[in-house]
């Protein structure tokens, strides 16, 4: 199955020439049944890159500055040392936390094989990040109509991408890893409706409705998508890769800017908090927005329309 993220050639990268602790951590991350979480652990770790500059280091690199032999020279008192640092550097609290799961989770798994004696990392504290607080709806219906029309007239070359992406999020509150991950054969219908099928964290399949203003657009996007037009991603770059999460965040942020949203919520606006708004939206103030936004379209001329030719291959 498809997921967020393919990271297999990335972490197979790793294991040519590995040595023996980079053979372990590939061993441990073989247990791991998401391929995002072996992606994200692969990175924490450090047997693959950052995808950007960190304000902290991997695991490995951090025991290779402390001259630390990361499997038999690791006391609890270095991995409390490293939480240290990562709280020292500013991360957010779920990174940070992440990070230091890699870490209890690789030692736990060494000491269930016999590779150590304990895990220097039981008991490690971790940041606490708040998971089960649902945040309070960050977008009033009015601010997301008016995301939707600063998508619509964004300029550049990707105004129809920005467009489409925007609706999607809107309306469908797919994560954004789901987004990315989506490939043009994801579109599709079910029980005569439109839809796009994503990989839930669960693996399983799932129809998201794609409700007109969001089909629409996509249509329009790929009916004039620049390059080969046998591309697989749904949401691709120019060079017909995906895109990184950071890409849409960026771009939601930016929308949020010439939409005149509150300065407070342009600053911190991204896929997640637009993914609980939809989520707090009832269906009749969905449908409200849906109907706006038909009606307010017309208002500018160069705004994206539906085109035919969009692919529509069922599932």
């Amino acid at each position: 199955m498809r997921t967020c993220h393919p990271p297999g050639p990335a972490v197979a990268s790793a294991a040519t020439d590995a040595d023996p602790v980079t053979l372990m951590v590939l061993a441990w991350l073989a247990s791991k049944r998401s391929e995002n979480t072996r992606a994200a652990y692969a990175r924490d770790i450090g047997i693959t890159p950052q995808r950007r500059a960190s304000r902290a280091p991997s695991w490995l690199s951090w025991c290779h500055q402390h001259q630390v032999h990361p499997v038999t020279g690791v006391t609890a008192v270095h991995v409390a040392w490293y939480a240290r640092q990562l709280d020292a550097a500013g991360l957010f609290p779920a990174s940070a936390a992440r990070k230091l799961a890699a870490v209890s989770s690789w030692y736990a798994w060494l000491a269930r094989r016999g590779h150590i004696t304990a895990s220097p990392a039981a008991g490690i504290t971790r940041p606490r990040t708040a998971r089960h607080t649902r945040p309070a709806p960050l977008l009033t219906r009015d601010q997301a109509l008016a995301l939707l029309d600063a998508a619509g007239i964004a300029p550049g070359p990707q105004r129809t991408r920005t467009a489409a992406l925007a609706a999607t999020l809107l309306f469908t509150g797919a994560r954004v890893c789901e987004i990315t991950g989506a490939d043009v054969e994801d579109l599709g219908t079910s029980q005569g409706h439109r839809v796009l099928w994503v990989t839930r964290g669960n693996s399983q399949r799932q129809a998201l409705p794609l409700p007109s203003p969001a089909a629409s657009r996509i249509d329009a996007y790929l009916a004039g998508r620049a390059g080969p037009a046998s591309v697989p991603v749904l949401f691709a770059t120019r060079t017909g890769q995906r895109l990184f999460p950071a890409d849409i965040r960026r771009a939601v942020r930016r929308l949020a800017a010439r939409a005149d949203l509150p300065a407070d919520l342009a600053s911190q606006l991204g896929p997640r908090a637009i993914r609980h708004s939809f989520a707090a939206l009832d269906s009749g103030n969905a449908e409200s927005l849906r109907d706006s936004q038909t009606a307010t379209r017309r208002a500018h001329a160069d705004r994206p329309e539906a085109r035919p030719g969009g692919a529509q291959p069922g599932h």
